[in-house]
This record gives C-alpha cells, sequence and structure tokens, in this order.
C-alpha cells in the first residue's frame, strides 16, 4: 500500500471532525469494508490516520461495527499506535460530566462480537492483564493535566453491547463493583489493537452518570441527546488534547512499552 501513517485515531459519537487538509482513502480487508474512509494528514511531522468508528454519517450502531476491518485497516497504513477517544457514562459520583478518563481496566459485557483475528489454525491466547498501553497512557495524562483538564489517571470501564443503555438494576450492579466509566466501543476495539502488537490508550469523555447515581433523584438518567450535547460542548478540549498528544508521542516505542511482542507469549 502506498499510503501510510504513524498514529491512528478512531472517532466517536459527536466527533467525526478532526483533522484538516486531508487526503481519504479506502482500505480493503479481509474481514470486510472498515466503518468509512480513513482520513490521512499530517499533525507535527507525522502522519495521522482517522477513522470514524460508526462511520460520518453515525449509520453503525456500537454492536454493527466491524472492529476487526477498522484494525486491519489500520495495521495496513502502517499505524503503531491508536489513540480511542470514546463517549462514556459515569458510574461514580467523583466522575463527573465533562471530566476525562484514562482507562487502565475494562470488563466486556458485549455478547456476539467478533472479537479475534486468531480463530485457528494456532491457539493464541493474548493477555489481557494490562490491556491498555502504559507509555501512550501516561502521555495522556502529561498532557491533559498540562491542559488544565479534569483527568482521572485511571478507571475501569465497563462495555456493553448496546444500542439501548442500562437499566437502573445493571447500573447499580456496576457502580456496587466499584467500576468507574461505562461504554459500548471499547471491546474488542483495544484488545483486537493488541493482537496486531499496535499500542492503544483509551481516553473515556464523561457525558453523563449512567441511569442516573443510585440514590440520587436529582440526576437524570441518560439519554442520547444529553450525551451528544456535553460531548459537544467538551469537543475542542478533546481536539487539543488529542493534538498534544500526537506532538508528545515518539514514533520508536519505549523500552517499557511491550505491545508490540504481544504475540510472544499467546503461543505454545
Amino acid at each position: 500500500m502506498t499510503h501510510r501513517a504513524d498514529i491512528g485515531v478512531f472517532g466517536g459519537s459527536g466527533f467525526y471532525e478532526f483533522l484538516t487538509d486531508v487526503e481519504e482513502v479506502w482500505v480493503e480487508t479481509p474481514y470486510g469494508p472498515p466503518s468509512d474512509k480513513i482520513a490521512l494528514a499530517s499533525v507535527d511531522g507525522k502522519k495521522v490516520a482517522f477513522l470514524p468508528r460508526h462511520g460520518k454519517d453515525h449509520h453503525l450502531p456500537p454492536h454493527k461495527i466491524n472492529y476487526r476491518a477498522n484494525l486491519w485497516a489500520m495495521k495496513e497504513l502502517g499505524v503503531t499506535r491508536i489513540i480511542g477517544p470514546c463517549a462514556a457514562g459515569s458510574l461514580q459520583a467523583h466522575i463527573k460530566p465533562g471530566d476525562f478518563v484514562v482507562t487502565d481496566q475494562f470488563v466486556n459485557r458485549t455478547w456476539g462480537r467478533e472479537d479475534t483475528f486468531f480463530d485457528g489454525p494456532i491457539t493464541t491466547h493474548i493477555s489481557a492483564a494490562d490491556p491498555y498501553c502504559e507509555e501512550l497512557r501516561q502521555i495522556a495524562i502529561t498532557q491533559g493535566k498540562d491542559q488544565g483538564l479534569s483527568i482521572h489517571e485511571r478507571g475501569t470501564i465497563v462495555v456493553i453491547s448496546g444500542p439501548r443503555f442500562s437499566t437502573r438494576a445493571e447500573s447499580q450492579e456496576f457502580q456496587s463493583h466499584g467500576w468507574e466509566v461505562i461504554n459500548m466501543t471499547q471491546y474488542p476495539e483495544g484488545m483486537l489493537a493488541r493482537e496486531l502488537g499496535i499500542c492503544y490508550v483509551n481516553i473515556a469523555l464523561i457525558t453523563d452518570y449512567d441511569a442516573g447515581l443510585e440514590g440520587d433523584p436529582s440526576v437524570e438518567p441518560v439519554s442520547h441527546e444529553a450525551v451528544l450535547k456535553v460531548f459537544q460542548e467538551n469537543n475542542d478540549k478533546l481536539k487539543d488534547l488529542l493534538y498534544k498528544m500526537i506532538a508528545a508521542i515518539p514514533l520508536e516505542r519505549g523500552k517499557g512499552c511491550s505491545c508490540a511482542d504481544a504475540l510472544k507469549t499467546a503461543r505454545g
């Protein structure tokens, strides 16, 4: 492939315009079509590839996204680092709408998604103990603090299939476990990146309290309209953070990053 990129960015709900002066390319994959054309542009001397995971016109609900095709397309372009921002709900009172969370763990509550490239014949068991790239997480945290954002340095994100939001009972269960964030797209996106040896970091922009906080009748249950409203209000902050992260990400991975070696211990 003649088109190349160093860093990939997946855009989520309400986040479809990120790069300027772009060239759009279509990438064929053995897993079918990705969500949309990929926009290529230069940012701070680095080639960046941007793909809206729901498609530009938001025609793909979270359970219908072809995650394998999206990740494979990034790999085909030569991407070695991916930033995956997303809109997310808060499960804890101290994490407020407008805050940012650099997640360090996930809990998968989705079902039926194509979530691996390794369907055989070689049995492959990827470690998910530390699913997010620590090097990229630290860059996100540092740049977020320098920007003056209300940023949480870690958090567990529970991923539900959607497209419906949680019941109050489900939300109460998630809260009771101490999990901080809820979303519909973080699985299997991050783990598929890991299977391909690509560094991946999630930045969750909190748009709401999921189903309201238990015992607090003043908090309204989440709605899609409210999610988009808060996301748009904080869009510029997220864009600035991404630009600063891209500038700070070194082209060569640090010695402490083991993402590229994920397969070394995954096969007997």
